[in-house]
């Protein structure tokens, strides 16, 4: 039997960096996984929408797929926009919503990557501030796993680690800086962007951040996400593979 094949879903920008770089991460994924068709689409704001990926994917004679919504968290994206938009497949599809990125290993590995390739080492982590950057939400959910990830960074080695926000939330990243500068252990002060792609509210996060003395890239195609993009995939694949052999 075919595999499903994986539809990964963003939000979509006006930013025409935001597209490339989603573009980017998913060619990078799908070179991981030759044989496995992977599609890409956008929620708002670029093409290919997800119905018309989704009636291009009938129309090829598809009759599975897998949706990954390329989010950190689960917000009102993963619950209520991909949901509601995944419901206008054509009838002849299958289709399975496999999980938000978020919570990972591989998202610290990747964080780190990017403040690595900012100019830090790890001979440094342990006089470091870092200030984990997301774009916010309103969603005490989401809130709570970027609060878990800022914790899972500090494990690392991370002389501390404060989680900021762009928008709907607080602290701002501005004010996370400062308050790493009054840690007394903090020598240095980085920010490390969480977010996938450039756009608005990352560019906000990086004016916020001109306080720092290091600023990181945000995630974009680096190998940990493209890794777990195929991660979420293959999770999705067994829990219907689980299902279905319990119903047999």
């Amino acid at each position: 039997m075919d595999r499903p094949s994986l539809l990964v879903i963003a939000h979509g920008s006006r930013d025409p960096r935001h597209a490339a770089t989603v573009q980017a991460l998913v060619r990078r994924a799908g070179a991981l996984r030759p044989g496995l068709r992977v599609e890409t689409a956008f929620l708002d704001f670029n093409l290919p929408s997800v119905t018309g990926v989704l009636d291009r994917l009938a129309a090829d004679g598809v009759r599975e797929v897998v949706a990954l919504p390329l989010l950190l968290t689960r917000a009102f994206h993963a619950k209520a926009d991909v949901p509601a938009v995944l419901r206008q497949a054509p009838a002849s599809l299958r289709v399975r919503q496999a999980e938000v990125l978020g919570p990972s290993p591989l998202l610290i590995a990747a964080v780190e990557r990017r403040l690595y390739e900012a100019g830090l080492t790890p001979a440094d982590k342990s006089t470091t501030g870092v200030v984990l950057a997301s774009a916010g939400s309103t969603d005490p959910e989401a809130i709570a796993a970027i609060a878990e990830t800022a914790r899972e960074l500090r494990r690392t080695g991370w002389c501390s680690v404060r989680p900021a926000f762009a928008s709907a939330s607080l602290p701002r990243t501005e004010d996370a800086v400062q308050a790493l500068r009054t840690e007394p252990d903090v020598r240095r002060v980085a920010a490390a962007p969480y977010v996938i792609a450039p756009g608005r509210l990352p560019d906000r996060i990086a004016a916020g951040a001109a306080g720092a003395d290091v600023l990181a890239d945000v995630l974009g195609p680096s190998p940990e996400l493209a890794a777990l993009l195929l991660e979420r995939y293959d999770g999705a694949v067994r829990a219907e593979e689980l299902v279905a052999a319990v119903a047999g």
